[in-house]
């Protein structure tokens, strides 16, 4: 396996436990499961020598949705990145990374039906989703 995919599966793999014990124990498990992003953030950065490279993009954006699930209207927030997170570990789809890689900035083709199609549900090449073939854990 790949260092970076390897270090990418663990970085998300400890956050599920943090985020669920957010939930369901403590709260403090979801300021460590923001402090944990937060570390992978520079890491990433570092790694791909961007501060806006499309691994830190996906954490950013992580991060930036634990922050707004601290607001009780918006805490359901945390329940869907529970079950995203957990979807990521167990099988790679992410669909987080899968959304992100439509945006603009991260696209070179112009957005249709059959881009969406593909990003949304297409595996790679090699059997790894979207997160892994769009850079989320590449180090791009």
């Amino acid at each position: 396996m790949h260092r970076f995919l390897k270090t990418d599966w663990l970085y998300w793999a400890a956050t599920v436990p943090l985020l669920a014990g957010g939930l369901y124990w403590k709260p403090a498990g979801i300021y460590l499961a923001m402090g944990l992003c937060a570390i992978q953030i520079a890491h990433f950065g570092l790694l791909s020598r961007s501060p806006v490279s499309f691994p830190v993009q996906v954490r950013g954006t992580y991060v930036a949705m634990l922050a707004a699930g601290l607001w009780p209207p918006l805490a359901v927030l945390h329940w869907i990145q529970l079950i995203g997170t957990s979807t990521r570990v167990m099988t790679g789809y992410c669909l987080l990374a899968r959304l992100l890689s439509l945006f603009p900035w991260n696209r070179n083709e112009k957005l249709s039906v059959r881009l969406l199609s593909r990003r949304l549900f297409q595996r790679d090449h090699a059997g790894h989703t979207a997160c892994t073939q769009f850079g989320c854990a590449s180090g791009r």
